[in-house]
């Protein structure tokens, strides 16, 4: 027994781990860094994309997710309807469209 230290045998050793409230500061900043990495950021994104989807309209030029650019034809509720080239139209969900382009973009790229 005498290899035991006495700081042991008394108990102290238990008293010397993190307290309740370093427990909840850290717990606090785990919070912190997760909403300003991650939820605010993402949030301001789909903010941006909605209003992007809102103010889509006749005769705008977008791309979609999948890279494909064309001039918009028409506006449903869910859908948006594209002109891709001569006589080729396609009908895309409105979340489907990435972001709007300047006027005349596709003139410059074909």
């Amino acid at each position: 027994m005498s290899l035991i230290s006495l700081a042991h045998a008394s108990g102290e050793a238990a008293a010397a781990g993190p307290s309740m409230v370093g427990q909840l500061v850290m717990l606090g900043g785990f919070v912190l860094i997760f909403w300003l990495l991650i939820w605010r950021p993402q949030s301001k994104r789909a903010k941006d994309h909605k209003k992007l989807l809102e103010g889509i309209g006749k005769g705008d030029e977008v791309v979609t997710t999948g890279g494909i650019v064309g001039k918009v034809v028409s506006v449903a509720d869910d859908f948006v309807t594209l002109q891709v080239g001569t006589n080729v139209e396609l009908k895309f969900q409105k979340g489907s469209v990435a972001a709007t382009l300047p006027k005349g973009t596709m003139k410059a790229i074909n």
